[in-house]
């Protein structure tokens, strides 16, 4: 198995797993749009401190967990207007389905909701669309 694969692997279970600790802990569905929108538009101050440490943790984990890993070609493009589209793009996606990934397909999709399955569905086929459209047909990714 090629080594990127495995290290999605681990992204993955630790995905999960932090979701469930954060349900277990504070009775809440991990939802890493919900938990910056909730700090960006006020709703969520109750618990910003919760919401602040989380977002840390999946800031800072990835510079703990360097020694432990090689250099990971993501194939990124170099294009910042795309990436500042593609950002863009995905916060107002994640408003307009209520969720994002780990809301809906890893939270959402683990308690057999079918909002979930719906929401997942529909945005990895408007990911392979968007793949398709601005990779293999206007060239800019």
């Amino acid at each position: 198995m090629p080594i990127d694969w495995i290290w999605g692997l681990i992204g993955g279970l630790l995905i999960g797993t932090g979701g469930a600790i954060y349900l277990l802990g504070n009775g809440k569905i991990m939802g890493a749009s919900g938990i910056i929108g909730g700090l960006v538009d006020g709703s969520g101050l109750d618990t910003k401190w919760e919401r602040i440490l989380f977002l840390l943790g999946v800031a800072v984990m990835p510079v703990v967990l360097t020694p432990f890993y090689r250099s990971v070609d993501t194939h990124i493009t170099d294009n910042w207007y795309a990436l500042v589209a593609a950002g863009l793009l995905v916060g107002i996606g994640t408003r307009l389905a209520n969720g994002c990934t780990s809301g809906h397909g890893v939270c959402g999709m683990s308690r057999l909701s079918v909002r979930g399955f719906v929401a997942t569905a529909c945005y990895i086929l408007a990911g392979g669309i968007g793949v398709i459209l601005f990779r293999h047909i206007l060239g800019v990714i």
